[in-house]
């Protein structure tokens, strides 16, 4: 049978019960296994009590998605695996649906469920490369489609080959690791294909953090050092840090002036792209 061969992971990071509950109730024929970056023992409580779940770590701290997945990968041992974002509504059979497109086509290395908002319309999930632009095009398919890149927010392999392309780049917190990991597949001369017959719904752009400067801070510094980095590891970044190193004495003087008239949330947002700039200094050097 097919759930015996394939597991859930969700990774989370400050998820409302409500939100969990509602992506839970609907894939219950799985092992599921969650990693919590929050540690948060009162939300274990509260899921253990009402699902079940196959495993289920608490971080002590946020390593991040890159770090939480790999952790996932390492401890399923069922030959598939599908990593699933807590904000996605996908059901059993539409999981089914994935598992066998991948076995369908020879050459796929993952696949992906097609995105409906939550009027039912096409969302945003299959498209090209991060550098070869025409951003948020939504892909309105009849058919299975292969795709340049897709979000990792709902993404099924084989255990076995994440492991032979080495895992998710764990230097990706957050974002670009979805680039990263597709470039990689297409070195390998595998596909990734976006699932018709597999649907889901999926809240986008909506970042789990709680406190107003915390989530700009994060946001800004980790998209920013990873564009930074994904672009570096690609022999793409030259144009774009020589525009920011131009931009970091501007910088320098908004965080001052932000930071003496009491504008914190400016004053949290320069203060992040000024790390992020010098963090990837220092790792380019």
């Amino acid at each position: 049978m097919m759930n015996k061969k394939l597991s859930i992971l969700i990774i989370l990071y400050e998820e409302n019960f409500d939100v969990i509950q509602r992506c839970l109730a609907q894939i219950n024929e799985f092992k599921i296994i969650i990693i919590d970056n929050a540690n948060d023992k009162s939300l274990k409580n509260k899921i253990t009590k009402n699902f079940k779940i196959y495993k289920y770590f608490l971080n002590k701290k946020n390593i991040g998605f890159s770090k939480a997945a790999n952790q996932g990968i390492l401890e399923c041992d069922t030959e598939y695996l599908f990593i699933l974002g807590a904000d996605c509504l996908i059901t059993n059979n539409d999981v089914e649906q994935l598992m066998l497109a991948k076995e369908k086509y020879k050459d796929c290395f993952l696949t992906s469920p097609t995105f409906y908002d939550a009027k039912g319309n096409y969302d945003y999930n299959g498209g090209p490369l991060y550098e070869d632009g025409l951003k948020n095009e939504i892909l309105k398919n009849s058919g299975d489609v292969c795709v340049n890149t897709i979000l990792t927010t709902a993404v099924l392999f084989k255990i076995s080959d994440i492991k032979d392309i080495g895992l998710f780049d764990e230097e990706f917190f957050l974002y670009f690791l979805d680039y990263d990991l597709c470039r990689r597949i297409k070195k390998v001369n595998k596909s990734v294909i976006q699932v018709y017959k597999a649907k889901a719904t999926h809240t986008h752009g909506q970042l789990k953090i709680k406190g107003k400067l915390k989530k700009i801070f994060f946001r800004n510094y980790f998209f920013d050092y990873e564009e930074l980095y994904y672009l570096y590891k690609n022999d793409l970044h030259e144009k774009k840090y020589k525009n920011i190193k131009k931009k970091i004495p501007k910088f320098f003087f908004k965080l001052m002036i932000n930071f003496l008239i009491f504008r914190f949330d400016k004053f949290t947002y320069y203060l992040s792209k000024l790390l992020a700039y010098y963090k990837f200094k220092r790792f380019i050097k």
